[in-house]
């Protein structure tokens, strides 16, 4: 049999059309979300003055399975995809493991991730719909990144709200953002009522998505012609990345291969929710039972030590109530460098299968997440986000545990992105500096106290 390739892409003709609505074919839906008043369920209506129409559309749609991707957003998925599927043969030499070590490498554009697969759908139906301009959230960047780009290619106007301990240590964000057109503000921020009350009991708060999430909407609901979009969490979200594990499991099947693990850092869910979407739909329906593993961090642990409860998706409580793992709306993550995965909650979609017992979820610190990025990046020469770093030191434990029984697993990937940003952490991490920020019960108990009461 022939060597299989480093990299595999597939061609532009065979780039999926569709993407995957995996709660179709979920056994028992996520709870829904409901009204922060009254505490009913919302109607796709409600979601309206908040996002653009065909997208509260596709976040409440449970029963259709595959969604039609429009030719304009092709033509720019064509731009950078499809984006590679790699075989990390320098890696497993290195660590002297059996395993078969695959990652898909989404780092192939401007932005530098995966999140330019959902920014250009949302981009592009707040277009079609003929609104003016959007604004968002971002936390390490890429997404503000992506969403700048995507918004410069439909014509419309973005305001960004950047958490604003990474709005300092990534300046060159900012900048990239501007050269696409955006408007940038640190959040807390003066210029909205979610950011001063928040400023007002914290005057010196490093900011999280959730407050970024506070003023973004805020401002989106108060400006007439503009929408909200997200870059992660949403169902809407989560469909859009399905191309990353479509695009996944053609090009192994291309390779007579199927894997045994699949690994995908999480902080929101887009990107795992993205790549586990088909091995998941395999799952759910009895074709295979690939473990699915979620790597988060320790500073910021949803999954792990978070609670599967209703919570507000933002601190200053303007969002509907979603159920999921949550560390509490008012939990104020560690000032680390996976500002990506900051966030206090977990997607529905993913807390709801996590609770079902569907997938695993593991915690990893900052140290051992930069060691595994170093590790990787001298092998395979990809230099990864710190982010991504979180799904390569699962991939890197697994691989390390066929060593020890002997198993010849398949493992699968997701390099979410690169780090050309990031080189203050990594200067950090060499120089020694790093600190591992792991919250203690007593600091979680603060954020759960903020988790609305349903009775």
């Amino acid at each position: 049999m022939a060597k299989i390739p480093h990299r595999l892409y597939l061609t532009e003709e065979q780039m999926p059309k569709q993407w995957y609505n995996l709660r179709a074919d979920m056994k028992e839906q996520p709870d829904p979300l409901i009204h922060p008043g009254t505490h009913e369920p919302l109607p796709e209506q409600a979601l309206y003055p908040i996002f653009c129409d065909k997208l509260a559309h596709q976040e409440m749609d449970s029963t259709t399975r595959y969604f039609d991707i429009p030719a304009p957003v092709l033509d720019m998925y064509q731009m950078y995809r499809p984006s590679p599927l790699c075989r990390a043969y320098n890696l497993e030499k290195a660590l002297d493991t059996p395993a078969k070590i695959y990652y898909k490498f989404e780092g192939n554009n401007t932005s530098g991730s995966h999140k330019l697969n959902s920014a250009i759908a949302q981009a592009y139906y707040a277009k079609e719909q003929g609104l003016k301009g959007l604004t968002t959230e971002t936390g390490a960047g890429q997404w503000g990144t992506a969403l700048s780009e995507a918004c410069a290619y439909f014509g419309l106007d973005l305001k960004v709200f950047m958490v604003k301990v990474s709005y300092e240590q990534k300046p060159y964000r900012k900048a990239v953002m501007q050269t696409f057109g955006a408007d940038v503000t640190p959040s807390p921020s003066n210029t909205t009522e979610a950011g001063r009350a928040i400023l007002a009991a914290d005057p010196h708060s490093n900011g999280s998505l959730g407050c970024a999430i506070s003023e973004a909407v805020e401002l989106a609901t108060k400006t007439e012609g503009y929408r909200y979009v997200l870059g992660s969490v949403l169902n809407q979200v989560l469909l859009h990345q399905s191309i990353i594990g479509l695009e996944s499991k053609q090009a192994m099947e291309l390779l007579d291969e199927y894997p045994d693990i699949v690994i995908g850092c999480a902080g929101g869910g887009s990107n795992l929710g993205g790549l586990i979407a088909p091995f998941m739909q395999d799952k759910l329906t009895g074709k295979a039972d690939p473990r699915i593993i979620a790597v988060e961090p320790a500073s910021c642990p949803s999954f792990t030590r978070g609670k599967y409860a209703y919570d507000f998706c933002d601190t200053g409580h303007v969002t509907p109530l979603a159920r999921m793992y949550t560390l509490g709306n008012g939990f104020m993550p560690a000032s680390n460098h996976a500002g990506g995965l900051r966030y206090h909650g977990m997607s529905p979609m993913l807390s709801k299968l996590y609770h079902d017992g569907y997938m695993e979820a593991v915690s990893a610190k900052q140290t051992d997440v930069f060691a595994a990025a170093v590790q990787f990046a001298k092998v395979e020469t990809i230099l990864p986000a710190p982010e991504s770093a979180h799904a390569i030191r699962g991939a890197i434990d697994e691989a390390l545990r066929c060593k020890e029984s002997g198993e010849a697993k398949t493992i699968l990937f997701g390099l979410t992105g690169t780090g050309y940003f990031d080189m203050a952490a990594y200067q950090a991490y060499h120089d020694g500096t790093m600190q591992n920020h792991i919250p203690t019960d007593a600091e979680l108990e603060k954020g759960f106290a903020t988790l609305p009461q349903l009775g």
